[in-house]
């Protein structure tokens, strides 16, 4: 369904990123954040979903300043070297210019929704209080969100943790709804990673309900 394209950042970095266009007119458009495990056949699948469900998708390959075209298993050294580029080689400026030349792009085809997973999550939330030109963000268990919780949106944002996540502890995502009392924040009975099918922690009905209220809440705020 998809393509590779190539973006332009403000300092002249033209990361890669994943493509996917909706039959039809599009009801607005979902730029899509990576899990540590780089712009994988997973992350273009969810890519590919948002773009059946009427949006122009677009992943940029955020690791590209490190890396060109990372692309990452599950097993547990790709676990730590996906850690390693996410938390110690990525410039981290930069990745919030790449992640706005694809808002950038994505705005030509209506409002702009970010959605971010693990890493992802993280970086989808700085979107929110950062970037210009989002309309609405959801995190999918963010971590680290917790340390930046003070921050301020500038537009409507969703999350979704596990209550069996050992990385992000209901007690991070207490921290979270007290500095974030708008913001809508869903717990389900699922480990980190749940929305990844390819994973062991992937829990299906959790899945399901979240993929559910998120595109419920890009509806609303989206079209």
């Amino acid at each position: 369904m998809g393509e590779r394209i190539e973006l332009q950042a403000a300092d002249g970095f033209a990361p890669a990123a994943y493509l996917a266009t909706p039959p039809g007119v599009p009801k607005g458009a979902v730029v899509v954040i990576q899990e540590i495990f780089g712009v994988n056949d997973h992350i273009r699948s969810v890519t590919d979903g948002y773009a059946r469900d009427g949006y122009v998708a677009i992943a940029p390959q955020i690791f590209d300043r490190v890396a060109r075209d990372v692309e990452l298993g599950y097993g547990e050294q790709d676990l730590k070297r996906g850690v390693d580029i996410a938390f110690n080689d990525l410039d981290h400026a930069g990745a919030q210019q790449d992640l706005q030349a694809a808002v950038d792009l994505a705005a030509g085809h209506g409002k702009v929704g970010v959605v971010g997973y693990c890493f992802g999550g993280l970086l989808a939330w700085r979107a929110a209080c950062e970037a210009s030109g989002v309309d609405a963000a959801v995190c999918y268990y963010g971590g680290g969100v917790a340390r930046e919780a003070d921050r301020r949106p500038r537009c409507p944002v969703m999350m979704h943790f596990g209550e069996l996540d050992a990385h992000i502890p209901l007690s991070d995502v207490d921290a979270i709804r007290r500095a974030q009392p708008q913001a809508q924040i869903f717990v389900y009975p699922a480990d980190h990673g749940f929305n990844c099918d390819q994973r062991g922690s992937y829990h299906a009905d959790s899945a399901a309900q979240a993929r559910e209220r998120t595109l419920a809440f890009f509806a609303e705020h989206l079209g």
